[in-house]
């Protein structure tokens, strides 16, 4: 499909994790020509940096076509690694990169879309930034007790 065929998708997420390492959530909001799709989920031991990613694959996989997608994220771990370091993580097989089972699943569902990830300030009054926040944090307080 052509660049210009494909469906221009924002995908806003946060990741939260208490402890980080411990309990920790993601949130996310898929937005197409007016309509959302707000999405979470978490898990009992994990990572910040885990939780922004989850909250990137678990939006790719909702997607039920090709899209262009803009990944608005306050992580810059997640920005920089889809826009400047995937390419060298992959040519070194993931050697000395962290999550690299995250990343290789993050490849698999993100392989018919075009994704640039944006960078924006986190906790700097971004509305769509602050809901997934939100959201991640309620999240990872479900988790909080579970074990």
């Amino acid at each position: 499909m052509k660049n210009e065929d494909m469906k221009e998708v924002k995908l806003y997420c946060d990741g939260s994790s208490l402890g980080n390492p411990g309990p920790g959530g993601y949130g996310g909001i898929l937005e197409y020509k007016g309509k959302r799709r707000i999405y979470g989920g978490g898990e009992s031991y994990t990572t910040n940096n885990r939780m922004e990613l989850k909250g990137v694959i678990e939006g790719l996989k909702l997607l039920k076509e090709p899209c262009k997608v803009e990944v608005v994220t306050d992580s810059s771990y997640v920005a920089n690694a889809i826009n400047k370091w995937l390419d060298g993580w992959v040519k070194k097989d993931f050697k000395k990169v962290k999550n690299p089972e995250l990343w290789k699943e993050y490849l698999k569902v993100s392989s018919s879309h075009n994704i640039h990830a944006t960078w924006v300030r986190g906790h700097n009054g971004h509305p769509q930034n602050e809901e997934c926040d939100k959201i991640a944090k309620e999240y990872a307080n479900k988790y909080k007790g579970a074990k």
